[in-house]
């Protein structure tokens, strides 16, 4: 067995170590076996009946735990198994907290630490209690719309409608005694940011990575940010087509609306608002990138995520909220939901993946994209071809060649194997004014 999650190997002791069972029992638990290379094969401890002896009782007096210590005796040398169970409480080393992930050992600090601490609380950062802070300081105008919202989408009965603010709070779980929760202040404060610096949401429109042409911050509590958000999505940075059906003007935007709304919501609800940075919607001419900070629960996956009809977890009480009025579904739904909605919009499924320390969704015009084609298989002079005949809505022959500075020949083979694939069609007359086009879906 090579080291893994819950496998550690140590050729000698050192007292060091202690550190790493910390980490297995602050974790999901684990073995550390003493006198093993790191391939796992025997190489033999000395004094291993002294170990016996004394790593029992420094794991106590130390990290204030049990594990059970084995020796065992082979041809090749003695070892030494150490058997790390789990732990309910938090576990320090020295005052420090120690943590396994994969398959290497973290020291917890800051926001991570704290994270950390409240889980074996049973609580998450989102359900910490605020004191100075009453339902009077609440936005009135926040708990009218929650309640509209909520009956209307048959989440909340009738009744709450007359239901005090103090008792809506209570019923969702956003009250700790006499304390409102971190979440009552996200969801109805009409300025959270005096509690979490953060809690905003950020939009740039680029021409290009490098060229940002202008930007907007929308704050305000979560619910005016998803509202103020999909607003000016829709007025300012995405385009719409203008066609009539009788007297009646309609409006067909770049992007399905609800899909958008969908991603917004989620980002909103899931982002780890311990972290530093604003949500971030980057708009381009093709595309637009949808990015919240935080990362997916531990041995998560994005194809886990879209097989889970479960949340991602960072805000459960946030999250719990915007369920209540219909705002998110559970991930695995909303993403089939985002990609249908696409779909019937004839644009190609978002892209779902993890990357800078946060969750990205992208919504994309069409599949003519570099990422996309380099999936296909395209050679790179393809892709080049692909994307010049996409702006500027034809390709010749000599063009092919000036732009990949080949031959007349090579340019005829790739361009037959584009056609081969669906991706062209040839147009105009043959001969020279022939020239090819991106074939239209049937």
């Amino acid at each position: 067995m090579s080291e893994s999650q819950n496998i550690e190997y140590k050729s000698i002791w050192k007292d060091e170590y202690l550190k790493w069972i910390c980490g297995f029992a602050n974790a999901q638990g684990g073995t550390i076996f003493i006198g093993k290379d790191d391939n796992g094969d025997v190489v033999g401890v000395k004094d291993s009946k002294k170990l016996l002896e004394d790593l029992p009782n420094k794991i106590t007096t130390v990290l204030g735990i049990v594990a059970d210590v084995n020796l065992h005796e082979t041809a090749d040398g003695d070892f030494i198994e150490i058997v790390v169970e789990p732990q309910p409480n938090p576990v320090n080393y020295k005052g420090e907290y120690h943590y396994r992930t994969g398959s290497t050992k973290q020291e917890l600090k800051g926001a991570a630490l704290d994270e950390f601490l409240l889980g074996k609380q049973g609580k998450h950062w989102d359900s910490v209690p605020v004191p100075n802070v009453t339902v009077a300081d609440l936005k009135p105008d926040t708990f009218d719309f929650f309640r509209k919202k909520g009956v209307k989408s048959k989440r909340l009965n009738d009744d709450v409608l007359t239901d005090s603010n103090e008792l809506l709070l209570n019923n969702l779980k956003l009250t700790d005694g006499n304390y409102l929760k971190r979440a009552a202040l996200l969801l109805f404060h009409p300025d959270p940011e005096k509690f979490v610096t953060n809690a905003y949401i950020k939009i740039g429109y680029f021409e290009s990575d490098s060229d940002l042409r202008y930007q907007d911050e929308i704050h305000g509590n979560l619910f005016e940010q998803v509202e103020k958000t999909v607003d000016l999505l829709f007025t300012k940075y995405i385009k719409a087509m203008i066609s009539y059906e009788d007297i009646y003007r309609v409006e067909t935007y770049e992007y399905p609306k609800e899909a958008i709304r969908e991603a917004l919501h989620n980002a909103v609800a899931h982002k780890d608002y311990t972290g530093a940075t604003p949500i971030q919607i980057s708009v381009y001419k093709d595309k637009i990138m949808i990015w919240n900070y935080g990362e997916l629960p531990e041995n998560w996956t994005i194809d886990t995520l879209q097989k889970k009809h479960s949340s991602v977890p960072h805000n459960p009480d946030v999250s719990n909220a915007f369920f209540r009025i219909g705002y998110i579904e559970a991930w695995g739904r909303g993403i089939r939901k985002m990609n249908e909605q696409c779909a019937s919009a004839g644009l190609p499924n978002p892209l779902y993946y993890y990357e800078s320390s946060g969750f990205w969704v992208v919504f994309r015009k069409d599949l003519i994209n570099e990422e996309d084609l380099k999936t296909m298989g395209l050679s790179a002079r393809q892709i080049k071809a692909m994307l010049y005949t996409k702006e500027n809505g034809k390709i010749t022959n000599a063009e092919y060649q000036e732009i990949n500075n080949i031959s007349e020949r090579t340019a005829s083979r790739e361009m037959s194997g584009l056609v081969k694939l669906g991706m062209l069609e040839q147009a105009g007359s043959f001969g020279a004014g022939s020239f090819y086009k991106i074939k239209t879906p049937k």
